[in-house]
């Protein structure tokens, strides 16, 4: 009777165990690790520069001391976050509603350099060739930058996704940093905007297009610039809605961010010879090459 008994046992328990591990292979697929969607790097996305191209290397040792090019404007000592800074570059955002007309007489702020050659270096002769320096700010309704680019020959004549192929600037910008600060590739919370200060010259129609996310690129005519051209000097202010980088601004609110400069001296085509950038180590598919920027009081 024991035997039978311990018999019955087994076999119920046995099929127990085969009924629990049917059970454990039907988990319902809401509660699985969702798996993240990574942008490709295609031939289609080549706006400036060319995403295979390689950086020109960083030898020098970064700090993380802002410093401004401009001599009323005094040096400023960054601190840095809890995590490490991406590209070893980090900036403030002021709050400060301008007028948007491409000077920036009414900024207070530092103004950060933006020199370092990030691409092209060899059609880069000097300084004078391209160079730059840019101030940041913020109100409720945008995010504001201000341009002073040094460039000997202002050429700009494409336009839409192409402007890049001329005298412009980039914006690129991670509003969502620390959910994905070690993530590699681009995704849906990163931006890819350019700005052109005018079309066959400063004074001339200027532009704004997204080339980045994909499902609302091109042209955004709720983007305010204001540029002119002083001499050698070509002054620029743009105005981002932050309702296109699909976030909400708040004090203290970190995003990834690398401002770029494109140059083109070649009035016969339409090229992208060099580049600079505020974030020595800047990529343009590698989020984590680019720097960050608090947004302050």
């Amino acid at each position: 009777m024991k035997k039978k008994t311990t018999t019955l046992i087994v076999i119920l328990g046995f099929t127990m165990l085969i009924s629990a591990c049917q059970l454990g292979s039907s988990v319902p697929a809401a509660t699985q690790t969702p798996m993240i969607i990574v942008a490709t790097q295609e031939a289609s996305l080549t706006s400036t520069p060319e995403p295979s191209e390689t950086p020109i290397p960083v030898t020098a040792t970064p700090d993380f001391t802002a410093t401004t090019t401009e001599t009323e404007t005094p040096t400023i000592t960054l601190t840095k976050t809890a995590l490490p800074a991406r590209g070893n570059a980090w900036f403030y955002a002021n709050y400060i509603t301008p007028t948007i007309d491409g000077y920036w007489s009414e900024w207070g702020n530092a103004a950060y350099s933006c020199g370092y050659v990030v691409y092209g270096s060899s059609n880069r002769s000097d300084s004078d060739d391209l160079d730059a320096s840019a101030r940041f700010g913020w109100d409720w309704n945008y995010f504001y930058i201000a341009m002073k680019i040094h460039d000997e020959n202002y050429v700009q004549n494409a336009y839409g996704g192409e402007i890049y192929l001329g005298d412009s600037m980039e914006l690129l910008m991670d509003t969502y940093l620390y959910e994905d600060f070690y993530y590699y590739g681009m995704n849906w919370d990163d931006y890819q905007i350019g700005f052109s200060p005018g079309k066959g010259g400063v004074g001339g129609e200027t532009e704004a297009v997204v080339w980045y996310p994909r499902n609302i690129s091109g042209s955004r005519a709720d983007v305010l610039i204001g540029s002119v051209r002083e001499g050698n000097i070509t002054r620029m202010e743009v105005a981002i809605p932050w309702t296109v980088l699909n976030t909400y601004p708040y004090q203290g609110a970190t995003y990834g961010m690398a401002l770029s400069f494109s140059d083109n001296d070649n009035t016969s085509s339409n090229e992208q010879q060099s580049m600079v950038s505020c974030v020595p180590s800047r990529q343009l598919t590698n989020p984590t090459s680019w720097g960050e920027i608090m947004l302050i009081y």
